[in-house]
């Protein structure tokens, strides 16, 4: 049985994804801040799936913790996937180094951190998978959240390299870009319905990636089409849109 890591697992997305893999027979395990509230979560997916689940206290921000983190797991998973982050407050961000730090250290530099680690561990093993849930946020700045948006294209720029140097070794690294997605992250937006996903949808998605081995996968489907749009548009007409 294939065992699945999911990193930042207490959030919406993250809940999806166990019991999609679940569903599909991995064992998971569930790594996050606060495991004790997810016991519920582990106690349905043994009911439901038959699945062998167990609980790791992880920070994302404690990256002095992540190798001690990862050397005790086991088994080893076989696939990993990085779903923690931080939309944060964006107008606070531009005047408090404090949150803007939090947003980098939430949506980069601590993936970073753990998934160097796994990098390293599945090159030399010469197999496994990555996922890293980035964002179509990070394909242009825009003035509404460009400090997110940031930190998410300096994620998908560091998932791009990874797969560049993994392929070699038959490790591979999939970058999942999702749109809108109905979160408690983002439950105070008010988001358009036609662009927004269900979490279930981006773990079906996800899973899909895994199996079909894609290298880019956008969720809803059409931000592909949609954010090939934006990039198109020339700078001097960009900037002086509100977006």
């Amino acid at each position: 049985m294939p065992t699945t890591l999911i990193l930042g697992a207490a959030s919406d997305i993250s809940i999806a994804l166990a019991k999609k893999f679940a569903a599909e027979k991995y064992a998971i395990q569930l790594a996050a801040r606060d495991v004790s509230r997810l016991q519920p979560l582990v106690s349905d997916m043994a009911i439901r799936y038959n699945c062998n689940a167990t609980l790791h206290e992880f920070d994302a921000l404690k990256s002095d913790t992540h190798a001690s983190f990862f050397e005790g797991l086991d088994p080893k998973p076989d696939l990993v996937i990085c779903v923690f982050g931080y939309l944060g407050n964006h107008e606070l961000a531009c005047k408090d180094w404090q949150e803007a730090l939090r947003i980098i250290n939430s949506n980069y530099t601590g993936a970073l951190s753990i998934l160097n680690i796994v990098a390293n561990a599945y090159e030399q093993k010469k197999q496994g998978t990555i996922v890293g849930i980035s964002s179509v946020a990070g394909e242009r700045g825009r003035q509404s959240n460009y400090i997110y948006g940031s930190a998410k294209a300096g994620f998908t720029a560091y998932l791009s390299g990874l797969r560049n140097r993994l392929f070699k070794s038959g490790v591979h690294v999939v970058t999942v870009k999702p749109g809108f997605v109905y979160t408690r992250m983002t439950e105070n937006l008010t988001l358009p319905k036609m662009l927004t996903a269900r979490p279930e949808e981006v773990a079906e998605g996800v899973y899909a990636a895994v199996v079909k081995k894609k290298n880019t996968v956008y969720i809803k489907w059409f931000w592909r089409w949609i954010m090939m749009v934006i990039r198109s548009i020339p700078e001097p007409v960009f900037k002086k849109m509100k977006l």
